[in-house]
């Protein structure tokens, strides 16, 4: 099994903390959705057959697209690509184009059977900060709407530790979430990226990041909630309901592999990893040319052990005794063992039947413990 990302780089406006890549001229989406098509053609071998399970459509914005622009989009997939029946499409959305009348051809007119929605937060002091289009009015009303229109799998996703966002503002967000109408959360730590609007407001004294217990905080109210509403903690960002597992990400952290289209996207066949270049006039040009423009990484044991156990110890499935046995040999096994003898010990870490997880409370510090858990280079074949 393996997913297919399609990437929608264009933006009515930028938001200040994001260093995706995107650009303002949405006068060139024309162009750039024919030059996808043409790359889904060109790469219609990179997975070698490989049934698809998941087909995502991220940006950027993708609701600025229209429905015919998006079903042209998915059936040249469909032409070269084996699709597997209930396929998981998701398809990114802004609050603020997600209109009853969109949604309703969005559900009726198009295979997307998959909303992640960015909420990001439902107080419009949160928003104006992050430079966001919508209102927090547009984040409940889309919300309830998305599920008038007959939408049972939607993702909203919440960022935290915002500027000057309390924990009792938090609480508050978390509160407002309409349980009922969703069926996956994804709440993610804001991260000031350089050369960000938001990076420079911080190196300016603008704004002041927040503080480490802050953030503490806000995370155990983040679990707490979410536990108190049944929605399962899989991954250190993500909770759903029973069954609602993102079947497109859960794929990254179990290591399978994925065809990244379109300009910045990243593509990964288990041996290698590629990404298409940041820029999309020199994307389209290598395209219509009858190529592709990206730069390309082998990947080595080492590498492929490490990041296996950085994606795996993210999620509640955990690194696996069995499988860093037959991959990387019993050396590895007694090794991986050895350094995380000290976390077991401490709590940090469990292991049952040979299935190391981090529980929830140690997550905020699963950064340190999986640097810890790393090869060096020394084990590069």
């Amino acid at each position: 099994m393996a997913g297919i990302y399609i990437h929608i780089p264009f933006c009515k406006t930028k938001c200040n903390y994001c260093d995706f890549y995107r650009i303002t001229d949405i006068a060139r989406i024309p162009v750039y959705l024919k030059a996808l098509e043409k790359e889904i053609e060109i790469r219609k071998e990179y997975l070698e057959g490989d049934e698809i399970e998941s087909i995502y459509i991220g940006g950027g914005t993708p609701s600025l697209l229209g429905m015919d622009q998006i079903n042209s989009l998915l059936y040249a997939v469909d032409k070269t690509h084996n699709i597997i029946r209930n396929c998981e499409i998701t398809f990114e959305a802004n609050p603020d184009d997600l209109s009853a009348s969109f949604l309703g051809r969005l559900k009726y007119h198009t295979p997307i059977n998959r909303l992640s929605i960015g909420i990001q937060s439902f107080f419009d002091a949160d928003l104006t900060l992050l430079n966001r289009r919508h209102r927090a009015l547009q984040s409940v009303e889309c919300l309830e709407q998305a599920a008038n229109a007959g939408f049972r799998n939607i993702n909203m996703d919440l960022i935290y530790g915002i500027p000057g966002m309390t924990a009792e503002r938090w609480e508050a967000n978390l509160q407002q979430i309409p349980y009922d109408k969703i069926s996956h959360l994804s709440a993610y730590h804001l991260t000031v990226e350089p050369d960000t609007p938001l990076h420079r407001m911080v190196e300016t004294g603008h704004i002041r990041p927040v503080d480490e217990e802050t953030s503490r905080v806000q995370y155990i109210l983040l679990c707490r909630e979410t536990g108190k509403q049944q929605f399962q903690h899989y991954e250190i960002s993500n909770f759903c309901r029973d069954g609602f597992y993102s079947i497109h990400n859960s794929g990254y952290w179990k290591g399978r592999k994925y065809l990244g289209l379109g300009a910045s996207a990243h593509s990964y066949d288990l041996n290698s990893r590629q990404w298409n270049v940041s820029d999309v006039k020199v994307y389209i040009k290598a395209v219509q040319d009858g190529g592709a423009a990206f730069k390309y990484e082998r990947i080595n044991d080492t590498m492929r052990f490490n990041e296996y156990v950085m994606v795996s110890l993210r999620t509640i499935w955990g690194v696996s005794l069995k499988k860093i046995n037959s991959v990387f040999g019993s050396e590895i096994v007694a090794e991986f063992i050895k350094n995380a003898s000290r976390f077991l010990d401490a709590g940090q870490m469990i292991c049952i039947d040979g299935i190391y997880t981090i529980p929830e409370a140690s997550w905020l510090i699963s950064d340190y413990i999986v640097s810890s858990l790393m090869l060096m280079p020394k084990h590069n074949k």
